[in-house]
């Protein structure tokens, strides 16, 4: 679920990592957190464990910047990119060229034109089913209308999206199309692209 402004929102926001993430702001919680099994106590306050998970992030995240350190503008850009990776693809073996894609469309100021910025950007009102007409959504989280990257993470993000983010395979890949039995098919032009899509997606051959 996201988490926008509210009482829970203001009772963690004084305690979130900003030195971390390079920022001096957030816009809401969302991604802020590390999605991993904690041990608590039962009278634990909720924002106590948000803050617990947030600190885990933090960690994780620092580590990966001081490493990475030149990869990215701050390390909140990093999280906002790990979190698309991680909607994108739930193989590891496929995060670090997910990674690479998203990476190399940013360097020549291509739009991202990733499927779950637009399920974001859509909420409540997406029923599933992506049409061409909510590819039109007027949403700075629209990667297809809006280059860059959004304004802030879409989701939680495991530790092995963030090492994806920041560590992108070498190569020249601009595309990828789901295959549709979990596996992703890259590509490096958009005629390579367009074949995958007819494909996996349309199930057309030759």
């Amino acid at each position: 679920a996201r988490l926008h402004e509210g009482a829970l929102l203001a009772r963690v926001r004084d305690r979130v990592c900003y030195n971390t993430l390079g920022v001096e702001s957030v816009a809401n919680l969302e991604g802020l957190f590390a999605p991993e099994t904690y041990a608590f106590t039962r009278r634990i306050a909720p924002d106590d464990l948000l803050v617990r998970a947030h600190e885990r992030l933090c960690t994780q995240l620092q580590s990966l910047w001081q490493a990475h350190p030149n990869m990215f503008a701050n390390a909140y850009e990093a999280l906002i990119l790990a979190s698309i990776i991680e909607k994108e693809t739930a193989r590891d073996e496929d995060r670090s060229n997910v990674s690479q894609v998203f990476h190399n469309r940013l360097q020549r100021n291509m739009r991202l034109q990733t499927d779950p910025t637009v399920i974001y950007a859509l909420g409540e009102s997406f029923d599933g089913d992506i049409r061409r007409r909510d590819l039109q959504v007027d949403s700075p989280y629209n990667t297809y209308r809006v280059k860059g990257l959004p304004p802030t993470p879409i989701a939680s993000v495991s530790l092995a999206s963030l090492q994806a983010a920041f560590q992108p395979s070498d190569g020249t890949l601009l595309y990828f199309v789901a295959r549709g039995d979990g596996t992703t098919q890259f590509s490096t032009t958009l005629e390579e692209h367009n074949a995958a899509v007819r494909r996996f997606q349309l199930g057309q051959s030759g």
